[in-house]
């Protein structure tokens, strides 16, 4: 009897296991694959925040032919490096470069698969970190596998099985040292030594090719893959790929919601870990910002896009990974360290001067401010500083400041050109433009988190230098118009001026993508100042309402062809740009709550399903969906630099999130449903609350958060104003 009850208790706790184990299985790398007009999703294959990435390269998931499969990613829609592709038979100088219809995919985290409609060859990859493994199976039994460079470098056949080569690219070069599983004569090669096609023995059916990466040499590659594959092991490596994507997404457990809900939440977890990764190899790292190799014990991260990623990723990751939050700004100060100024898209081959402001700002004091410690704050803060007064605002312009960013300085506004005025700056990027209106309003922001970091620090005096600069933003909102508004040289608004559509493509010539409908709203450090610019919450709460209610004025397609990066579109919300992710939660700054726990809903509902077309923008390796995870968990970061969250409506029933040192994160829902989308009442730690939001220390420290819904909005809850959420310029970010 014994026995017994101890093998159903086992049975049990396996069971139990399992259910926490499953989450990848929820990941469908499809969703988003087919973009309604920017860049899709692509279907990364990959171990969590590592350097080989690999993905089927088309132009996306419609395209019935596959170009070829990467032996791993430049950076994140930078390009691929060492281009491989199966064949079978007679080679010749087309064998390489010849698209291959395809079928019989299938797409995991962790593991990719699919077969030529005419060859039958079916082509299998899993990764490991720094090392991957393909697997061909070959009907006819003459297998071939060419392996070519994207841009420059040179490959050869070593001895035996094995493969040896080198790429370049942006001032780097990648190595590799690849191995097959059986015998392989090389059988021709490029003049350029760019390409060599290896054929198997005839009779040979099934060929493996495990290969490993460097950014240092070409033994350090194969050091990558002795260390990672040491055996022939295909379904190993598969299954050691499969258990770490479980580990990090068992992270979180949902309960409820539907099938396809938890499909668009797992896969948007697992997008929030493509970027960053780690390019430490024993110990050391290529640095693309120096060009030199650097003994370090902790990892260096590389590949980041701030302009989005502060906004809820990194927060994300705060709250699930502060350790590795740590490593990764400690990797932004070594860059700064190497290269004299703090990245703003920190990619593997160096800075790449890319959209506006200085978001290692926000999400340093994010982190500081949510107890973050593990990093050099001194030197981060030199950064910071440096970027902010001896270096240029200027969109896609990195690098020391010019006439326009000593205005900038001097005035608290960047000066917009009249419509028919040319450009006279030369440092000014000649598509991009001045975007005059949002790059004073990210200059606000970004020294309003400087000056948090100056106050930790007991810097007094930059702390009030930078918190007087916080204020910019307002010389750009114009009463009358009750808007914001570029304003040239000489003080005066620009005229003729359309919010909707003025600006040129994106409307560059003062806003980032986006018109000033969407930047009226870009001031997450000041939202109780904005409101009062406004002419008060209820003012505020008007024109909040009708951001979502606003026409066009023209057609779709005039209006698109302007502004392409304003997709999902609900009134003139634009749900796929990253500057549009805080908006429907404003709702809780001006003591409406329920309308942003409706618009949430809606607004997931709507543009993130489970299906091709489900990603209403570009989600840039996480920085969109980082939104969808908060928002369907029922939390979002408003404001990065204050420790808190605001609440909305969650999706499931209840969620479990496993903490730092072994703490635990409980929401409930009870009565959630579709219907149910109102949050009725709040307790945390079965204490009632009447705001709706919380403090990240009561998150990270573990605990129950229960939500209960209903069908009717309560209008009393969170309408207090002495109890909404707090306005960053009024706070100490220390105090929460």
């Amino acid at each position: 009897m014994k026995s017994i009850v101890s093998n159903i208790l086992l049975a049990g706790a396996l069971l139990a296991g399992v259910a926490t184990q499953a989450q990848v299985e929820w990941v469908d790398p499809t969703i988003g694959g087919q973009g309604f007009m920017l860049e899709p999703t692509r279907p990364t294959v990959q171990i969590p925040n590592s350097m080989i990435r690999v993905y089927p390269v088309r132009a996306d998931q419609l395209a019935d032919r596959i170009d070829s499969f990467p032996l791993t990613l430049i950076s994140h829609r930078l390009g691929e490096l060492f281009w491989l592709m199966p064949a079978d038979g007679a080679t010749d100088a087309q064998t390489w470069g010849r698209p291959q219809a395809y079928d019989q995919e299938k797409l995991t985290p962790y593991y990719l698969s699919t077969r030529f409609d005419s060859s039958l060859i079916q082509t299998e990859f899993s990764p490991g970190e720094r090392s991957g493994i393909f697997r061909f199976t070959v009907p006819s039994g003459k297998p071939v596998v060419v392996l070519a460079n994207r841009t420059d470098g040179e490959l050869s056949a070593g001895n035996g099985r094995a493969v040896t080569g080198f790429e370049k690219f942006q001032g780097m070069q990648a190595y590799l040292y690849g191995e097959f599983d059986e015998e392989v004569v090389p059988a021709s090669a490029g003049a350029d030594k760019k390409r060599v096609v290896f054929k198997g023995l005839d009779g040979v059916k099934t060929l493996q090719f495990r290969y490993g990466i460097s950014f240092i040499s070409v033994e350090q590659a194969r050091q990558n893959l002795t260390k990672e594959i040491p055996r022939w092991e295909f379904d190993a490596v598969k299954r050691r790929a499969r258990d770490r994507w479980n580990q990090v997404l068992g992270q979180i457990k949902v309960e409820g919601g539907t099938p396809a809900q938890r499909r668009v939440f797992y896969t948007s977890l697992y997008r929030t870990y493509e970027r960053m990764i780690n390019i430490t190899e024993d110990g050391q790292y290529y640095s693309g910002y120096d060009h030199q190799v650097h003994r370090d014990p902790r990892p260096f991260y590389v590949d980041n896009w701030l302009w989005d990623t502060y906004r809820a990723l990194e927060p994300l990751h705060t709250l699930l990974n502060p350790e590795m939050e740590a490593d990764k700004i400690q990797s932004y100060v070594r860059m700064y360290e190497q290269l004299g100024w703090m990245p703003c898209f920190a990619v593997l081959y160096g800075n790449h001067e890319c959209m506006t402001g200085n978001h290692a700002a926000p999400w340093i004091a994010d982190a500081w401010a949510k107890g973050v410690r593990n990093f050099d704050l001194k030197t981060a803060y030199a950064g910071l500083r440096k970027n902010s007064v001896e270096g240029t605002w200027l969109p896609w312009r990195k690098g020391p400041k010019c006439e326009l960013d000593d205005f900038l300085a001097a005035h608290g506004y960047l000066p917009a050109l009249r419509p028919d005025e040319k450009e006279t700056v030369a440092r000014v990027h000649p598509f991009e433009a001045r975007q005059a209106v949002s790059v004073t309003q990210a200059q606000s922001y970004d020294d309003w988190c400087t000056a948090q970091l100056a106050r930790a620090q007991g810097n007094e005096a930059d702390y009030q230098f930078f918190l007087q600069r916080a204020g910019n933003y307002r010389n750009l909102f114009r009463a009358d118009k009750n808007s914001m508004w570029p304003k040239d040289a000489e003080g005066k608004w620009i005229e003729p001026f359309d919010p909707k559509f003025s600006g040129g493509m994106g409307g560059r010539a003062y806003t980032t993508e986006n018109n000033i409908l969407t930047y009226n709203w870009d001031v997450q450090h000041d939202l109780q100042g904005l409101f009062q610019l406004m002419g008060g919450r209820p003012r505020a709460e008007a024109k909040l309402d009708q951001l979502f209610r606003e026409g066009l004025d023209r057609s779709k397609y005039e209006f698109w062809s302007r502004f392409p990066d304003s997709s999902g579109l609900v009134g003139m919300f634009s749900m796929g740009n990253e500057p549009s992710l805080a908006i429907p939660y404003l709702y809780n700054h001006l003591g409406s709550p329920w309308k942003t726990q409706k618009r949430v809903r809606m607004l997931l509902d709507t543009w993130f399903t489970d299906t091709l077309l489900g990603m209403p923008g570009d989600e840039d390796g996480g920085g969109m969906t980082a939104f969808v995870v908060f928002s369907m968990l029922g939390l979002y970061p408003v404001t990065p630099g204050v420790p808190v969250y605001d609440l909305c409506s969650p999706v499931f029933d209840r969620v479990t999130i496993r903490l730092l040192h072994g703490k635990t994160l409980t929401i409930t829902c009870p009565n959630n449903s579709a219907d149910n989308k109102y949050i009725q009442s709040i307790r945390l730690n079965g204490q009632p609350r009447s705001q709706v939001w919380v403090r990240h220390a009561d998150l990270a420290n573990g605990g129950k958060l229960e939500l209960r819904m209903g069908n009717v909005p309560n209008r009393e809850l969170g309408a207090d104003p002495a109890l909404l959420p707090p306005s960053a310029m009024a706070v100490n970010p220390a105090d929460y």
